[in-house]
């Protein structure tokens, strides 16, 4: 059995951890921690895991995160990196849910979050926990930095074409939108109900932080430096889930190609990945509350692409990638405790 430790097991993606985990057939959870929270059944703030999780919440300074075998961290910017040398120390696998270890230009980092990285070593050491685009590197990971939710879709979208460079790379558009709990728990005043409900909105226009992931990791992809998505994320009235919408102008190459084969063939045997028929128009409730991402592919002009990408921000987005890392880095199967069915209505 895998012996795992949350850190931040209060919000959204800690309990989506919580949830999918409590499922798992080769997981023991040994400890959540809150310091607001210490001593209060995790039962009693989540009823949904009663008869599930019989544990409490605990300090972290009193949580003995250095006997587990994964830890993961579903805490703000700049937690996990304060406490991951100690647990590699003591051979401990860490998956950050946050940005500690995305993004691998320090000064970028720095500029984006606001605040300094203290151990670049560890970050030049980690690796970006996408397992359809970069599986051989985590299964001998020892820290893995898990893709942002928005990322994950424009990456699973536009990889098969730039892998197969059938577009021109220097001007992509991702128009993505995301549910309420993408912001997280806390209270703030966009994210009410009178708000958020029977509206919708683009935000972080003039630049998010997700746009830098995006870019470093496509430029990888790619293995050009030129490439330049412009990225804007927008906030849809529903919980989860979240619908991505990209364009490319095709090349030469890919106004000839067949664009449906192209991905068909680069998801094939993808437990996750579920490229649809042509024509199809993938729904954000198609994959609610499940690891699954959904693909449909257009050419609506000849030198045009379109991809559309759904998946839930929670899930795929964040908790259940974290945990396809974990069984990628402990040996196991990929799919194991997340092949749940996606929640319909």
């Amino acid at each position: 059995m895998i012996k795992v430790g949350i850190v931040g097991g209060t919000g959204y993606t800690g309990v989506e951890l919580l949830r999918l985990l409590a499922q798992h057939p080769q997981v023991e959870l040994r400890a959540i921690t809150s310091r607001k929270e210490a001593g209060l059944p995790v039962a009693d703030m989540y009823p949904s895991l009663r008869g599930q999780v019989d544990l409490a919440f605990v300090a972290p300074d009193d949580a003995a995160l250095t006997d587990c075998d994964v830890v993961f961290f579903a805490t703000p910017h700049g937690v996990a990196m304060a406490q991951a040398r100690e647990l590699l120390a003591a051979g401990v696998k860490v998956i950050d849910l946050a940005a500690d270890f995305r993004l691998k230009d320090v000064g970028v980092f720095e500029q984006w979050y606001g605040m300094p990285h203290t151990c670049p070593d560890l970050l030049a050491e980690s690796v970006y926990g996408l397992p359809e685009l970069n599986r051989e590197a985590i299964r001998t990971a020892r820290i893995v930095g898990n893709p942002g939710c928005y990322p994950t879709s424009v990456q699973l979208g536009f990889a098969p074409l730039l892998r197969s460079k059938l577009i021109e790379p220097t001007h992509l558009i991702a128009n993505c939108a995301s549910g309420v709990s993408g912001a997280g728990r806390k209270a703030e005043v966009h994210t009410l109900l009178p708000e958020a409900s029977d509206n919708f909105k683009a935000y972080g226009v003039k630049g998010h932080r997700h746009g830098p992931e995006i870019n470093q990791q496509l430029r990888l992809i790619a293995g050009d430096a030129s490439v330049e998505c412009l990225f804007v994320p927008h906030l849809l009235p529903i919980i989860r889930g979240i619908h991505s919408t990209l364009y490319a102008r095709l090349n030469d190459a890919g106004r000839a190609a067949d664009l449906q084969a192209v991905f068909e063939q680069a998801y094939a045997g993808e437990r996750f990945v579920d490229v649809l028929p042509a024509g199809s128009a993938p729904e954000t409730r198609s994959v609610r509350a499940s690891n699954y991402v959904r693909i449909a592919v257009h050419k609506p002009q000849p030198d045009t692409v379109m991809v559309l990408v759904v998946e839930d921000n929670l899930t795929k987005g964040a908790s259940g990638q974290a945990i396809q890392n974990m069984n990628l880095m402990c040996g196991l199967d990929e799919a194991l405790g997340l092949t749940q069915v996606p929640v319909s209505p």
